[in-house]
């Protein structure tokens, strides 16, 4: 098994180079990492703090990883932290994140890689989120006796870890000092494996960070002034697949206003919005014009097209419904966390089971999951009309995202009272 892994790691850049020619995101991946070692070097140069690591696959993991980050760097102001991401996606959005003082793409997993990184880098602790296993590093960590966490670990049964085969892939369980799990079926799968005494559950960050950002929320004037006192459905992290099913309702209820936030925003993508939506205009364009009401009564749109990323998280605030997209791929519903933090309403399409927030906020009736655009029409005019199952779903979805809070404190905790920043 480690035989394929070493394959794996060495046609993944020959496989990214392939396709960088038309693939963006393939070329910002290879860009990123020319030259690493001497940027690392350059930027450590002199450094004699300890330095924290965290690494995160991309943007979703660094959101879950961030309030670890934050609250490490409260308790421990005279450390400084390393942010490594693996995909363009995490890397591109947040390279200027202000909490972090060095930040990089992490350089392809070897033996050899992973020594010069060490060598350079010096780290006092290691974080890595949710589910990033790169066995070079993880074992160099555990080589050289650096504490090394998991925060918000999630495993299934059917993962590589869990087979009879799966040795190799075990081993990097054995690498780290603890491991900070979602839930308990986590943990019995590990114990399963014999990872006992070195996990537990500590809950998901995520929830800690949704309610931090909903605290923090500040009004987008733009936004205010297309709604108006509308009632507002706001559909994020959308693909094809959830437009589909979206734009009959939002085209034929032009009484209700529409907000569409597309997981991705490259100019294609952005088109088949505007051409799948009627009465719709960008949020570029809205937020640049002088006269909006004019403008308003003019085109009478409903719909509300973001051609940014970093706003969903202060839309679903807006919203009178959220709908939350990637149900209906392979991949499974995006952040439903964000949107019921608000005390909202969450419908989602049916690829769900994966993620445990989105059952438990199915099962806690805070939440909704639609099979096709009949159901998904049918879930949403009863959400609009009926008043009292509207309310109870708002309270349901609240009190559920506050009920898991806490996960954030008790990997904090840990570090301190293990004192592996202080000795």
């Amino acid at each position: 098994m480690k035989f394929l892994y070493n394959i794996f790691i060495g046609l993944y850049p020959k496989m990214a180079w392939l396709i960088s020619g038309r693939n963006a995101k393939a070329k910002l991946w290879l860009a990123g990492r020319q030259n690493i070692f001497s940027q690392l070097q350059a930027a450590f140069a002199g450094n004699t703090a300890k330095v924290v690591w965290m690494h995160c696959s991309s943007l979703g993991e660094f959101e879950q990883g961030r309030p670890v980050l934050e609250g490490l760097k409260q308790q421990y102001p005279n450390a400084r932290f390393l942010l490594t991401f693996f995909s363009p996606s995490g890397y591109e959005v947040r390279k200027n994140y202000e909490a972090a003082d060095w930040i990089f793409y992490l350089p392809m997993d070897s033996a050899k890689n992973a020594r010069q990184f060490f060598d350079i880098v010096q780290p006092s602790l290691v974080l890595f989120v949710k589910y990033e296993f790169w066995f070079y590093y993880l074992n160099e960590a555990k080589q050289r006796n650096i504490p090394l966490l998991l925060v918000s670990g999630i495993f299934r049964p059917n993962q590589i870890f869990f087979k009879s085969y799966g040795g190799f892939y075990r081993s990097m369980l054995q690498c780290f000092t603890h491991l900070f799990v979602q839930n308990e079926a986590c943990l019995k799968l590990l114990k399963s494996v014999g990872i006992d005494s070195n996990a537990s559950i500590s809950g998901d960050t995520r929830f800690d960070r949704v309610i931090e950002i909903a605290e923090q929320f500040k009004p987008i004037q733009a936004i205010e002034d297309f709604i108006g006192d509308s009632k507002v459905i706001v559909a994020g992290s959308t693909w094809t697949e959830d437009d589909e099913e979206l734009d009959h309702y939002a085209n034929t209820h032009t009484g209700i206003k529409f907000i569409i936030a597309p997981h991705v925003i490259e100019s294609e993508r952005i088109k088949e919005c505007l051409s799948l939506y009627k009465k719709s205009v960008l949020f570029s364009e809205w937020n640049a014009l002088g006269n909006r009401s004019e403008a308003m009564a003019n085109h009478g749109w409903n719909i509300l097209i973001i051609d940014n990323i970093g706003m969903l998280s202060r839309l679903y605030h807006y919203a009178t419904i959220c709908y939350v997209g990637g149900a209906f791929g392979d991949d499974g519903v995006h952040n439903v966390l964000e949107a019921a933090v608000y005390c909202k309403p969450v419908v989602f399409g049916p690829a769900y089971e994966k993620f445990a927030e989105a059952v438990e906020l199915i099962e806690a009736d805070g939440a909704i999951s639609i099979e096709n655009a009949l159901q998904l029409e049918a879930e949403l005019d009863m959400l609009l009309n009926d008043t009292a199952t509207y309310k109870a779903m708002c309270a349901n979805a609240g009190s559920y995202v506050k009920s898991k809070s806490g996960a954030t404190d008790s990997i904090i905790r840990y570090i301190q009272e293990k004192r592996l920043l202080t000795n």
